[in-house]
């Protein structure tokens, strides 16, 4: 290589947009792009971050509770069956997030400055995207069918709540796209919620049951919260690509109000639950500080790593209210 060809293989990496204008996300996946090409290190890196790993509260949590909210019922928890529902949530979730990422790249959402360039940045092919999120449904399907086998629940049940939840996270952007006519936060909002909470509890016990339904009703708030927080971050771009969401319909005043509710609304429920029912039901307001500060954030409009932090928020609340429910007194709860 003669000092010419040098010069000019340093002045390509120089003018390479892979440099300090991406975020830590952008800098893993460059990282995973320079391994040699092919490579199962660079392709499971790769794979790992379409699937949005930090997301995973979502789906995790709502498993956790409804789980706590048959032992508290039933006064036993089968560890197979939750360790099935959690894997088939977290299946049908991660192929919801990929079906996502294809349809936002194909749509001409996705960008450089978007938090999820996976097809942006030429790191994964369409082609591994939809392969990837085909084989994470069929993963689903074989976990549920493995749930029927050893639970007592009913076929036509269990695969009512769960071609039900793999619809939504396919026509969340798919198909229809509820995503793209503001009707994504409805969605997310009954999935990650009611939906998946009431999968967990049904396959432990082995019946439908009304209760899980009222007690995902703050945890799903929580998730609504994530939701909310990464449309308004990206309303501008959003409006730019032509697609509606309910950030963009109310503005970012009634969206920082909503925001809010979405934050606290859950506190004032865990508030009158412990104060009437029992007192472990206040284990979540330990993590009200970080609720305000999300919120001041939020009000400052500095929404970098917004979504993400209140997934960790997510999470944490929704593991202090699952220890919440696991240590209340046999009969403290209502319906339980």
């Amino acid at each position: 290589m003669g000092p010419a060809d040098l010069v000019q293989k340093i002045s390509i990496s120089a003018e390479s947009p892979r440099g300090t204008e991406r975020n830590d996300a952008g800098a893993a996946l460059a990282g995973a792009e320079r391994l040699p090409p092919g490579t199962w290190r660079q392709k499971c890196a790769a794979y790992v971050l379409a699937l949005r790993p930090w997301s995973f509260s979502a789906s995790l949590t709502p498993v956790a509770l409804g789980s706590a909210l048959a032992y508290r019922a039933e006064g036993a928890l089968n560890p197979g069956l939750l360790v099935g529902s959690a894997v088939t949530v977290l299946a049908v979730h991660g192929a919801g997030n990929l079906v996502n990422t294809y349809y936002d790249f194909s749509k001409g959402i996705d960008h450089k400055k978007s938090d999820d360039r996976t097809l942006v940045d030429q790191i994964l092919e369409p082609q591994d995207v939809v392969r990837f999120g085909v084989f994470l449904y069929t993963v689903g399907c074989i976990c549920a069918a493995g749930l029927y086998a050893v639970s007592t629940l009913k076929l036509e049940h269990l695969a009512l709540i769960y071609f039900g939840g793999l619809s939504s996270s396919f026509l969340y952007t798919g198909g229809i796209g509820f995503k793209y006519v503001a009707l994504g936060d409805v969605v997310i909002l009954i999935t990650f919620g009611p939906l998946a909470v009431m999968f967990a509890h049904a396959v432990q016990v082995g019946y439908l049951s009304v209760s899980p339904l009222l007690y995902a009703i703050p945890l799903a708030l929580s998730t609504e919260a994530i939701l909310h927080s990464n449309n308004t971050r990206d309303m501008e771009s959003d409006r730019q690509a032509g697609i509606v969401t309910l950030a963009i319909l109310i503005g970012p005043a009634f969206s920082y109000i909503l925001y809010t509710v979405l934050l606290f609304l859950p506190y004032l429920i865990f508030c009158v639950l412990a104060t009437r029912y029992t007192i472990s039901m206040a284990l979540p307001l330990l993590t009200i500080p970080m609720a305000f500060s999300l919120e001041r954030q939020f009000r400052s409009q500095s929404f970098n790593k917004i979504p993400q932090r209140t997934a960790k928020l997510n999470l944490l609340l929704g593991l202090f209210y699952v220890f919440g429910i696991t240590l209340a007194p046999a009969g403290a709860l209502p319906k339980l």
